[in-house]
């Protein structure tokens, strides 16, 4: 190999080792609701590739990770499943900034063998467990329990209810059999193994998911997550996976 070309590739290399230098160590801790585990973790990958951050994720109940952000976890980016947590966060200073991002919908979900008929809310008073998101904490099963309290439902269902840790346990539990039926996000029965969907209901709480830079964290490297997050490549996952 002549000189002009060992030069040019010991330039390139530096080059290269340099560029892995100025990102060693970079990385951001993203919070997001359970029920976007799929689409953000591809995301994350493409968003590692492009930019040489890497991002961290923490699933959970939306009102679990709100709590955790509040007593000074260091998270750099919220997801939430829920408006009121991330306006309860800007509230206390803890925003940078935030923007809309998602919507969802509520489904009745129930075993895929199951002969019971579920298409109104007032069938799952007949029913003997439910599972829901525990709506102290978990986006979906605070929606799920608006929803029912509209439909004038909810002091017949809530002595059914099985609360979980979060919308995909939820899921699970109906999956397994260990209850009758499951009130979940439409994205999540998507993913079910062994359960159908009963019903969409038609009138339910307005869903959103806002996603927040947090005032705390490394606020340039959240928001290019962020605008990944809503770019065209992003919008072209979270359809994919039936996000509206």
């Amino acid at each position: 190999m002549d000189a002009s070309r060992r030069g040019f590739l010991f330039g390139v290399a530096a080059v290269a080792t340099a560029a892995c230098r100025r990102s060693e160590g970079r990385s951001i801790l993203v919070f997001a609701a359970a029920s976007t585990h799929e689409a953000l973790t591809e995301l994350g990958s493409s968003f590692e590739a492009a930019r040489r951050i890497e991002v961290r994720f923490s699933w959970g109940g939306s009102g679990d990770l709100a709590r955790q952000i509040e007593a000074g976890a260091p998270a750099d980016v919220f997801l939430s499943a829920d408006e009121a947590k991330v306006d309860r966060l800007e509230r206390a200073g803890l925003v940078a900034s935030r923007r809309d991002l998602l919507r969802n919908k509520l489904v009745v979900v129930v075993p895929r063998t199951s002969t019971r008929t579920v298409a109104t809310p007032q069938d799952l008073a007949g029913l003997g467990k439910i599972a829901l998101g525990d709506p102290a904490s978990v986006a979906a099963g605070a929606h799920a329990k608006a929803w029912l309290e509209a439909a004038g439902t909810w002091a017949a269902v809530a002595p059914k209810v099985v609360p979980t840790l979060d919308v995909r346990a939820a899921l699970a539990a109906v999956d397994a059999g260990a209850v009758d039926a499951a009130v979940v996000f439409r994205t999540d029965a998507s993913l079910a193994r062994a359960s159908r969907v009963a019903f969409e209901p038609a009138d339910q709480p307005r869903i959103v998911y806002p996603v927040a830079v947090l005032a705390r964290g490394k606020r340039d490297d959240a928001h290019a997550f962020v605008e990944h997050l809503a770019s065209s490549a992003g919008r072209a996952v979270f359809d994919k996976l039936g996000f509206a």
